[in-house]
């Protein structure tokens, strides 16, 4: 009489972050995970002033010509960014401009290598710190040129270019009442206006 094995969970391997990662996906349909500097991120589903904002962001990309079908860049919402500073981490920002040929660039996990990303954006919601903060240095370590942060909660609008190290050289803080624009390096002059995004990412009442 042969016996056989029984597999205890206690007997089984552990799952790597990233396995863990794609597990809380599949549990919380909506949310945006994320690992950044090894630690896992969950972000709950965007409010509607958020996905405002977004469309109000991309309007100025469009009008500039980074969208064209037969042009060197497109512009993309919640495209996967592996990232450089950890063996699982992967970012997915709000808003990118990329380059064109991003399909042939990518790495694992649906996230395409960072030097394929002219520009990030987040539009910040409830864990407006770790755009603030813990993204900061991920975009800088990836070398992503230009870093732009919507901040909804205290009403600003960042602009960071220049990545060394783990950080950025320029990081301008921008008010409402001012008009943007940002490096030509992205493909093209954009100009964004404050006013006008902050507002879209406000209730309406």
């Amino acid at each position: 009489m042969s016996a056989t094995a029984v597999e205890h969970p206690c007997d089984r391997e552990p799952l790597t972050l990233l396995e863990e990662a794609n597990k809380l996906m599949e549990q919380n349909p909506g949310h945006r995970v994320e690992i950044i500097g090894g630690l896992l991120l969950v972000t709950p589903p965007p409010d509607n002033p958020h996905a405002r904002a977004l469309t109000k962001i991309m309007r100025p990309f469009v009008a500039a010509g980074l969208d064209d079908d037969d042009g060197e860049t497109e512009i993309v919402q919640g495209v996967g960014l592996w990232l450089p500073d950890g063996p699982e981490d992967y970012a997915v920002p709000d808003f990118a401009v990329v380059d064109a040929d991003i399909d042939e660039h990518l790495i694992e996990n649906n996230c395409y290598d960072p030097a394929t990303f002219r520009l990030v954006l987040e539009v910040t919601s409830s864990n407006y710190q770790q755009d603030l903060r813990a993204k900061v240095a991920a975009y800088a370590i990836a070398k992503i040129p230009v870093y732009v942060i919507l901040d909804r909660k205290h009403q600003r609008l960042h602009v960071l270019t220049d990545p060394i190290a783990n950080e950025y050289d320029t990081h301008r803080v921008h008010a409402p009442g001012e008009l943007v624009t940002l490096p030509e390096s992205i493909g093209a002059k954009v100009t964004l206006d404050v006013t006008a995004l902050l507002k879209a990412g406000q209730p309406r009442t």
